[in-house]
């Protein structure tokens, strides 16, 4: 099963050949005038649709059949596993965020 790190990394190259830098900053002041988000937007929703699948938000949040009357990680994981749980999946959708505003959006 291939993941959507190889797809969100092949966009990230994308984006990093059209800027000729892998410095964040170099990117940013790269799109002073026009951000990525416009000439880029196939590349774009792609990598929204892969962030979307990686961080497991809707519609690609299904781990467990819609029939079970409980969850397995909120049975497994109690008080302070389950807040670290919650804390990582919140902190991935954080990071994801702050790179599509860096990538696509001027910074």
């Amino acid at each position: 099963m291939v993941s959507y790190e190889v797809a969100i990394g092949l966009i990230l190259v994308t984006v990093l050949v059209c800027v000729g830098s892998l410095n964040f900053f170099s990117i940013v002041v790269f799109q002073e005038f026009l951000f990525f988000m416009i000439p880029l937007f196939p590349i774009f929703f792609m990598f929204l649709v892969s962030i979307l699948a990686e961080t497991n938000r809707a519609p690609f949040d299904l781990p467990e059949a819609e029939s079970e009357l409980v969850s397995g990680y909120n049975v497994e994981y109690a008080s302070m596993g389950f807040a670290l749980f919650f804390l990582a999946e919140y902190s991935s959708m954080i990071l994801m965020s702050s790179l599509t505003t860096i990538i696509f959006m001027g910074g």
